[in-house]
């Protein structure tokens, strides 16, 4: 079994930073591309920031500049610091992972964490 755990949500005031954590754990073989997704309420989900196995990455246009991802392979755990953050950034984020098990590869998702920017 492979699971995603989030953490690192929370309420902000803006311009405040978060640091949102999300690792993985279980029959993992190698993880390919990873990323974080955000759902804001009565909007579809989409991709805030993605970053491949080498290293590449890239960002929405709305926080480029504000936002960074990042990884670290030894924990199997991808990161997105964010900065400034801004009212209009207030989502629930997700992390998503392309992992390889023995047996097959598959999109995994995290359960999400609740990120409020207010004042």
């Amino acid at each position: 079994q492979v699971q995603l755990v989030e953490s690192g949500g929370g309420l902000v005031q803006p311009g405040g930073s978060l640091r949102l954590s999300c690792a993985a754990s279980g029959s993992i073989f190698s993880i390919n591309a990873m990323g974080w997704l955000r759902q804001a309420p009565g909007k579809q989900r989409e991709l805030v920031a993605h970053i491949t196995s080498g290293g590449s990455t890239n960002y929405a246009d709305s926080v480029k500049g504000r936002f960074t991802i990042s990884r670290d392979n030894t924990k199997n755990t991808v990161y997105l610091q964010m900065n400034s953050l801004k009212p209009e950034d207030t989502a629930v984020y997700y992390c998503n992972a392309e992992i390889a098990t023995a047996t097959n590869e598959y999109d995994y998702w995290g359960q999400g964490t609740q990120v409020t920017v207010s004042s």
